[in-house]
């Protein structure tokens, strides 16, 4: 009888058959791929809301699983199956196989409340059959079938009373929608974000953009303040690391202040074996590490390292999407994610323009040398926090290793922008302490130094530079930060440097062997008027302190420093043509 066509109404009956059935297939294989989504669909549905016996059986296989805690992965439905004795009634391994494939495009409760209103009609229909039924029986008792009808009428009215505020569908509630003040939005430390927003961190090889990133959650981990915002409490932080190696990670960890007792709620992920991410695969592995870890913040570094797709095919970042990072965004999750500029930078990060479409904001992060760094929001999709970020990298090196606690990000003020600026007084001390010369080193052996370094500055500046190193000490430049760190205390040197010895060399930040220095240097003098910084000859004010060596009036910023000497009067100096 295969050379015959149906009646139309049974070709349209085995359609909306197979569609119906295409339904729970997508329930169930959501449910393998996405397990974030059970919640939301085991609210809408039960073993008994499926037509086909063998998708229940599959069904009561999954959230076993999901009550013991364990992966809801195909291959451990069909080994729950086998243990129950129930896989042939799931219909075998194969068709448990094949319906794995069924991933509902992230939308778990479209499918799942198809499949309870198909459910619904049978449950209406096979009601009105036995109301009929009861109602034209010739041995039928009054109201037999208002009886019926009532029964019917309490499951229904229990069930959705269950449901109610356990989910709302895919429809906003209105009463709920314009209660909430979505104006009082607190972000989340750092100002980078709100919770739940997802990010783009984009920046030039070598940027730091992983430095940066990495000690901003780790402070958010740890509820220390970041970019001059206040400290907050801890938010668990799940930072996934295909980029960096073990040992860039432990001295980055360290050079912050990290150590292993003082990590928060920071969980790292250092190349993990997960599937990529634009696979359903790979967003369920993706969950199931962020179910493991707590996470309310999950950062990828860097985003290309996990994707099976070309860079450049706008799929790749549509699948990514809708396999992993919507399952995030629905759970309430935040996402961070790194990526580098194209060879064109203003064109902002390299592959499709796609990849960025889903994103509420994108920060690129540029180096300007002698640390400096801007961070700027070049798209916006809120437009809650500020736009831009001018910040100082700064490091502490003793020898090999950086020193616990010296390395930070730090918003750039007037003073520190003027301390970093390539070819000042203050960047030219910072490249003499990195070149390790000693404070007390005169003007030839510096100029020395520098010239093998092929450092050309101005002659003046170089003695600027000598005599403000010289005199460091007394102008009181700290050799600490002033935030106080479990691993030290501000303004104490470091270990086996003593007062006059050389200072721990500022480098360039762990990691990054092409960075420029970024430390601080000291608070900058003032330029002396004359000769080696006295005022000049018929300047005494009376109003002002004399110099306790020359006997001159100190400059007024001099004075209020709290100094009785010019700088070229320090006895410790031995500058002064008079000292002894």
């Amino acid at each position: 009888m295969e050379n015959v066509r149906p009646f139309p109404h049974q070709q349209a009956d085995r359609d909306g058959l197979e569609e119906q059935l295409d339904a729970e297939r997508f329930v169930l294989g959501t449910a393998m791929n996405q397990p974030n989504d059970i919640k939301t669909m085991r609210a809408l549905i039960t073993g008994s809301t499926f037509q086909r016996p063998a998708h229940e059986v599959i069904w009561t296989a999954i959230l076993n699983l999901v009550d013991r805690g364990d992966s809801t992965y195909f291959t451990a439905v069909i080994a729950e199956l086998d243990r129950s004795k129930e896989l042939r009634r799931a219909g075998g391994i194969n068709y448990i196989t094949q319906v794995n494939d069924y991933v509902g495009g992230g939308d778990a409760t479209h499918w799942a409340s198809k499949v309870r209103d198909a459910a619904d009609l049978r449950e209406e229909a096979n009601v009105g059959r036995l109301i009929l039924q009861r109602a034209t029986a010739p041995d039928a008792e009054p109201g037999a079938a208002t009886v019926v009808y009532e029964e019917f009428a309490r499951r229904r009215r229990e069930r959705d009373e269950q449901q109610t505020g356990t989910s709302d569908g895919p429809f906003l509630n209105w009463q709920t929608f314009f209660a909430t003040d979505f104006g009082k939005v607190e972000l989340l430390p750092g100002r980078l974000m709100a919770p739940g927003q997802q990010i783009a961190v984009v920046g030039e090889g070598k940027a730091g953009k992983s430095l940066l990133v990495q000690e901003w959650l780790w402070r958010m981990a740890t509820g220390l303040p970041f970019l001059g915002d206040r400290a907050h409490d801890p938010i668990p932080v799940l930072y996934i690391d295909a980029e960096n190696g073990h040992a860039d990670i432990q001295a980055r960890l360290i050079s912050y202040g990290a150590g292993p007792d003082h990590m928060g709620l920071l969980t790292y992920a250092s190349f993990p074996p997960i599937r990529p991410l634009d696979t359903p695969g790979g967003g369920q592995d993706l969950l199931r590490l962020v179910d493991a870890s707590g996470a309310q913040l999950v950062c990828l570094d860097t985003v290309s390292r996990f994707i099976s797709g070309p860079e450049n095919d706008a799929d790749t970042w549509l699948a990514l999407y809708r396999c992993s990072l919507l399952p995030l965004k629905r759970a309430g999750k935040s996402s961070v994610r790194l990526d580098h500029l194209g060879k064109d930078a203003e064109r902002g990060a390299r592959g499709s323009s796609a990849k960025t479409q889903d994103v509420d904001h994108v920060w690129e992060l540029r180096a300007q040398g002698g640390g400096s760094l801007t961070l700027k929001r070049t798209y916006t999709r809120t437009g809650i926090g500020p736009d831009h970020f001018a910040i100082v990298r700064q490091a502490q090196q003793d020898g090999d290793t950086y020193r616990p606690g010296g390395t930070r990000h730090v918003l750039m003020t007037w003073d520190t922008e003027a301390e970093h600026t390539e070819g000042s007084v203050e960047w030219l001390i910072d490249q003499i302490d990195a070149l390790g010369l000693p404070d007390d080193a005169g003007n030839p052996r510096t100029k020395a130094a520098l010239a093998q370094a092929d450092i050309r500055i101005a002659k003046t500046k170089i003695e600027a530079a000598v005599r403000i190193r010289k005199n460091r000490d007394n102008l009181g430049s700290p050799n600490g930060f002033p935030e106080t760190f479990p691993e030290g205390v501000p303004g104490e040197r470091s270990p086996g440097t003593s007062k006059g010895s050389q200072k721990p060399q500022v480098k360039h930040s762990p990691g990054t062997p092409g960075e420029p220095p970024g430390t601080a240097g000291s608070p900058p003098s003032p330029p002396p008027k004359e000769g080696k910084g006295e005022e000049a000859p018929g300047s005494e004010d009376p109003q002002l302190p004399l110099c306790t060596v020359c006997g001159r009036s100190l400059t007024a910023d001099w004075a209020h420093r709290g100094y009785d000497t010019h700088l070229g009067c320090d006895p410790r100096t031995g500058s002064h043509p008079d000292a002894a």
